[in-house]
């Protein structure tokens, strides 16, 4: 089952997965690849070559695989990114940076778009190509496959798309699109060489790349070597060799760091990070603005469908209480905007504050005193149900009576999609423009606010038709004001992602929420 609010991952990538950890059964040491301690070298913040990283994530079982363009999971994300290369991926705010792209250059009318590909080779030595992209792009949008990436690649004509050169691609657009650096930088919309995947099993014998570590072995649901590429676009990495392991449960990936098992845990929860931090033993490393935290009102149906109503919710709402209560304070407030601190996100807009008294008369207003809804919450993501208890007893002091309803994990994100009237709600990073043309148009295919108008939809097309940028972010900007006024999601919070590394572990990024090009970047680490 997939999960739409974590973009190109599904939801046991995102959260505490569960199932036995695998970690044990793994011959791990902690030593370099070459059989000598990291730890021997300097720490003067000067980058070290040498030594065997070993991370731990969540899995997937035996069903693993290193086809890229089924990357799910974090754990397949990371593997990949190691492997192969995108187009461009996203900077810390979610803007497009170029990466196998040199440069990008649109048409006028901005259906058209050249791209330029930079000097690349994959690991056989081989030339990236304007065909290997084609090629790529083309096995993503397969109508008969499942790849994460086809939507994203939807505005793309590619039959009409043409390579102009060795290293040169003209993109032809089904309509103008103005962020379409956005879906070269999609999430899993990597690039491997022509014919690549004719077998499916070839991805996981032997997978060519073009990324900066080079495959050496895999085990599905177990482990996976990389080993350094040292001819890699950007550079040679630091370390020799970088090894994925599973660990399933958390406890598992905390207890494999503190034992000097792996030098780096991936996903970790607040308690954790509160009881380790400043410590000494493991660095505890938090990145800001990695999920976004709501509350889903269905705007087309009562009580919601009146937006009286859906401002006295924004007004319920004492968000640094839900932040404090159901993140144990590992985030910040929201304001009920997608996107805090990404392009585009309209800041200059008031932070909303708890005010009981103004949704009291709203509601009045709204002839909806003493209101009954019911929250749809589950165990499917950590928080959810803290959250759910902490804004009914909110409500309460409006007059509103909240009954709690727990869902199925199994089933939660699709039921939300189209069932009940709140719920339980959030999301991992993407582009604003993302969020807007995947969640809030009339035609989204994961609109859980029902939000659907055709104006808005029409600003949407204006921003894409827009080439001036300043002028673009003020379309976006006229239409957050429209959601921050009386749209469906009640945005509380924005939670950080928290790792731990070891003490020996240096270069990791910390400024980069998941799903962004500098997360999970084991190429710009090295060993002390």
């Amino acid at each position: 089952m997939h999960d739409e609010r974590f973009p190109g991952l599904r939801r046991r990538g995102f959260l505490a997965a569960t199932g036995a950890a695998t970690l044990g059964a793994l011959a791990l040491t902690a030593c370099g690849a070459d059989g000598t301690d990291p730890g021997a070298s300097g720490d003067d913040g000067t980058p070290k070559r040498g030594g065997r990283l070993r991370a731990a994530f969540a899995g997937g079982g035996a069903s693993e695989t290193l086809d890229p363009h089924l990357a799910n999971l974090f754990a397949d994300v990371a593997r990949a990114k190691a492997l192969y290369d995108k187009l461009a991926d996203y900077g810390a705010d979610l803007s497009a940076r170029p990466r196998l792209a040199a440069k990008w250059e649109p048409n006028k009318t901005l259906d058209r778009w050249q791209v330029t590909l930079r000097e690349a080779t994959f690991h056989d030595g081989s030339p990236v190509t304007a065909k290997d992209v084609l090629y790529s792009y083309r096995r993503i949008a397969d109508p008969e496959k499942a790849f994460r990436a086809k939507a994203s690649l939807e505005p793309i004509d590619l039959d009409a798309s043409r390579a102009t050169g060795e290293r040169g691609i003209e993109f032809v657009l089904k309509r103008p699109t103005a962020e379409f650096p956005n879906v070269l930088a999609a999430f899993g919309a990597y690039i491997v060489p022509e014919n690549a995947g004719r077998n499916a099993a070839d991805f996981d014998r032997k997978p060519i790349g073009s990324g900066p570590f080079r495959f050496v072995s895999f085990s599905p649901g177990r482990s996976a070597v990389f080993r350094r590429y040292d001819a890699y676009w950007e550079g040679a990495p630091h370390l020799d060799e970088v090894e994925f392991v599973v660990a399933n449960e958390e406890s598992a990936r905390v207890n494999a760091l503190l034992g000097g098992q792996v030098e780096y845990a991936h996903e970790l929860n607040p308690t954790t990070a509160r009881a380790h931090e400043g410590k000494g033993q493991i660095e505890i490393v938090r990145l800001r603005g990695s999920a976004m935290q709501a509350f889903c009102m269905k705007t087309d149906r009562p009580p919601f469908d009146d937006k009286r109503v859906r401002e006295a919710f924004f007004l319920i709402a004492d968000r640094q209480e839900l932040v404090d209560g159901a993140l144990s304070g590992a985030g910040v407030v929201g304001n009920d905007l997608f996107g805090k601190g990404y392009e585009y996100y309209a800041a200059d807009l008031p932070q909303r504050e708890q005010d009981l008294d103004r949704a009291r008369a709203l509601l009045k207003q709204a002839g909806a005193e003493k209101l009954k809804v019911t929250l749809d919450t589950s165990a499917v993501a950590a928080g959810f149900t803290e959250a759910a208890s902490i804004f009914k007893d909110q409500a309460a002091k409006a007059g509103v009576t909240v009954e709690v309803r727990m869902g199925s994990k199994d089933s939660y994100w699709s039921d939300i999609l189209d069932s009940g009237t709140l719920a339980c709600y959030r999301s991992g990073a993407m582009p604003i423009e993302a969020h807007i043309s995947q969640r809030l148009l009339t035609d989204s295919t994961t609109n859980a606010t029902k939000w659907q108008h055709k104006d808005f939809d029409a600003l949407y097309q204006q921003a894409q038709s827009t080439r001036d940028k300043a002028q673009r972010a003020a379309v976006y900007e006229r239409m957050q004001r429209r959601l921050y006024t009386e749209g469906g999601f009640l945005i509380w919070g924005f939670a950080d992602w928290i790792l731990g590394t070891a003490k020996t572990v240096k270069g990791v990024e910390t400024k980069a929420p998941a799903n962004t090009l500098d997360w999970a970047r084991f190429d710009k680490v090295w060993l002390t």
